[in-house]
């Protein structure tokens, strides 16, 4: 779970911990529960190595859950759980407003479903190879896989 800029999760040891160590660039607080943090939430994450039951409970939780929160997977191994307002698209929005850059000038690569909402804002988009073909439908272009260093390809021929 992340809340008031911190990680904080109950098993140090389980599955992914370290991966997601590097990605964000900072130790998780190991904690016995989550009391108390309730409304300073930002993002909960549900983690499992089975992907397939992982995006069963996935479309369960969305279904459950209506218009008052999402649920999507950022990751074949992430089930995410944020605000409605908390999608990349605003995100988007929100940076190209910092920076003084129209969402129309904007590109945008992605490969998972949270990221079809920042497609839906910029002008151009990149789907990466390993995206799902729902995904990669919903992009302006598809690049090779991360293994094929599909950011780098994308960049060189759509960008550069």
């Amino acid at each position: 779970m992340f809340a008031d800029d911190t990680w904080r999760l109950r098993d140090p040891h389980s599955a992914y911990v370290e991966r997601e160590r590097r990605t964000v660039g900072f130790n998780p607080i190991v904690v016995e529960h989550f009391g108390g943090l309730g409304d300073r939430i930002d993002k909960i994450v549900g983690v499992s190595t089975d992907h397939a039951r992982l995006a069963a409970v996935e479309a369960e939780a969305q279904t459950l859950l209506g218009a008052s929160a999402i649920a999507q997977r950022s990751q074949l191994y992430y089930l995410d759980f944020t605000a409605p307002e908390a999608d990349k698209g605003r995100a988007v929005r929100a940076i190209c407003a910092q920076v003084g850059v129209a969402p129309e000038r904007a590109v945008v690569i992605g490969d998972m479903a949270n990221d079809v909402p920042m497609f839906q804002v910029a002008a151009f988009s990149v789907a990466m190879g390993q995206a799902p073909a729902a995904v990669k439908a919903q992009a302006s272009a598809v690049t090779t896989s991360n293994a094929e260093e599909g950011f780098a390809r994308a960049v060189e021929d759509f960008i550069l």
